[in-house]
């Protein structure tokens, strides 16, 4: 199982990404949890946004999931149901993650809880299969 991280600060203007840095969480990500990379862009839902999630998202395998930590959940499953349908990804494996109003250690917190979860949910799947 792979888990991808993309992490949006809404180009950087948005008042609740203030006490974030977005130049040093990557690092701290991929120290402290068990994700195969991480990567920011100013605006994932602006052109060059799309284009590098239709990228993540197409080349995945059955194994991958995308955690997507950015704004409001609901705004991502909107902003991103189309992308989902493009590339035929598991809408399912797409996890969203509200990162706003907190700093690095918070969106961390966030993070591992979601990974925590998929990895719970894995546990699960491979015991029922068993």
């Amino acid at each position: 199982m792979k888990i991808k991280v993309l992490l949006c600060n809404c180009k950087g203007l948005c008042p609740s990404f203030k006490n974030a840095d977005m130049n040093t969480l990557p690092f701290q990500v991929e120290s402290e949890l068990d994700v195969q990379y991480t990567v920011v862009h100013p605006q994932f839902c602006g052109q060059g946004g799309n284009a590098v999630l239709y990228d993540v998202l197409s080349k995945a395998d059955n194994d991958t999931y995308v955690l997507s930590g950015a704004c409001a959940p609901e705004a991502q499953e909107k902003l991103f149901k189309k992308l989902l349908r493009l590339t035929g990804f598991p809408a399912d494996r797409f996890i969203t993650v509200d990162i706003r109003g907190t700093d690095n250690d918070g969106i961390l917190m966030r993070l591992k809880g979601k990974v925590e979860e998929i990895l719970r949910n894995e546990e699960a799947r491979a015991a029922v299969a068993t």
